[in-house]
């Protein structure tokens, strides 16, 4: 046997085992999320044995249709003891009157306001929460994104899974039944590509945490010197659970998703937040630029098609259509168990939705690799490698 043969089978080898691979993810991804998801919530223990306070940080800047729901949601957590630290970098956001008529609203609730940031580092976020983390109250630190809304026990849910073991709780990413092609295409992807690396990657202790719901221990985070040390990357949700777990602790998803609820919602700004999260992760984990692309559907069907074709003789037309109603089969199967009730479009509308999430998203990878300067609300950053970023165009002031 040549040399190419040889060099031909190993591609073709190398393509079934990475497709044999990524229907093991699937299956994890099902097993674990009917293991982990929309578990029973226990009742509120008694004066006894009281619950850990915590300290709710809320960056917010601007105002969209559902942010007052989304926000009241945070008055009414049936939670013994917590504050709300609001965080808006600027005093002249709209948002702020919106926070003051909720905070006038719920007088019972602790809650304080924090306007300005301090500059820390080149992460916007991290500058917005700094004053409100140095002045948080509790041993726990709930950092959650102005777009979730929450159900009453989702606190205690969280609160719940932090053992002595676990340094941080957070939330695999879904989003609410909302009206209209873009919302239906956001779920389709929250509820399969994404819950399905997110499951997967939690039950083999792997950090694919994202920061839009997370609770942390705050000693944790002051032993490698605060919330300000990871100012310095704009995706500061991995690093610093990239931190707890360098050190020896767990990191864990809870029972609820979180529930992302903004009231913006359309195709174009979706899917530039995909480009935005591929820029990341291209440049945290440059094996990404191989490993992300393989992993679709459409592309590594073809590939496995191909090498079906070379190391048994298969008709790769068959296989590779086999391949596609499988994947599709397993995704249906995992949005519903994510979604853990009705969903709010049928299967048609799945399948539309489905075939453009499958179809975009390498065409979005690739536009991500070739333009690496990720853009921010009104900033502009260049990462380096290693996720280090740099900030190439200062706020627009309009």
């Amino acid at each position: 046997m040549n040399s190419a043969l040889c060099t031909l089978y190993g591609f073709a080898a190398f393509f079934m085992v990475f497709w044999a691979s990524m229907w093991i993810v699937h299956i994890i991804a099902l097993v674990a999320g009917r293991w982990k998801l929309h578990r029973k919530m226990q009742p509120i223990p008694t004066s006894e044995t009281p619950l850990p306070g915590v300290s709710i940080i809320k960056p917010l800047m601007g105002v969209d249709p559902n942010l007052f729901g989304n926000l009241e949601t945070f008055f009414q957590l049936d939670y013994p003891v917590y504050e709300l630290l609001f965080c808006i970098e600027d005093a002249q956001d709209p948002v702020l009157m919106l926070v003051h008529k909720l905070m006038d609203k719920y007088p019972q609730i602790d809650s304080r306001l924090f306007v300005g940031g301090r500059g820390v580092g080149v992460n916007p976020k991290i500058n917005n929460m700094q004053p409100a983390y140095e002045a948080s109250k509790h041993e726990l630190i709930l950092i959650s994104d102005s777009g979730i809304r929450m159900r009453e026990d989702t606190l205690l849910d969280m609160v719940n899974y932090m053992t002595e073991s676990v340094g941080l709780v957070h939330q695999m990413p879904f989003v609410c039944d909302r009206s209209g092609f873009a919302a239906a295409y956001e779920k389709i992807f929250f509820g399969t590509v994404q819950s399905r690396m997110y499951l997967a990657a939690d039950l083999l202790r792997i950090n694919c945490h994202t920061g839009m719901s997370a609770l942390i221990k705050k000693s944790l985070l002051e032993e490698v010197g605060g919330l300000k040390t990871f100012g310095v990357y704009l995706a500061e949700d991995f690093f610093y659970a990239k931190s707890l777990t360098d050190r020896g602790w767990k990191i864990t998803v809870c029972s609820q998703p979180a529930m992302q609820n903004s009231g913006h919602c359309a195709l174009a700004s979706f899917q530039a937040r995909l480009r935005r999260w591929a820029k990341l992760r291209v440049a945290m984990l440059p094996s990404t630029i191989i490993l992300e692309p393989l992993s679709e559907c459409l592309i590594l069907g073809a590939c496995a098609s191909w090498a079906v074709s070379v190391l048994f003789d298969w008709d790769s037309t068959i296989f590779y259509l086999g391949h596609i109603l499988m994947w599709f089969a397993f995704d249906w199967a995992l949005l519903c168990l994510v979604q853990n009730g009705p969903l709010p479009f049928n299967v048609l509308e799945f399948v539309i939705g489905w075939l453009l999430c499958e179809a975009t998203r390498p065409y979005l990878f690739a536009q991500a690799v070739m333009d690496p300067l990720i853009q921010w609300r009104s900033r502009i950053y260049r990462l380096k490698w290693g996720g280090l970023a740099e900030e190439v165009k200062a706020k627009i002031k309009y």
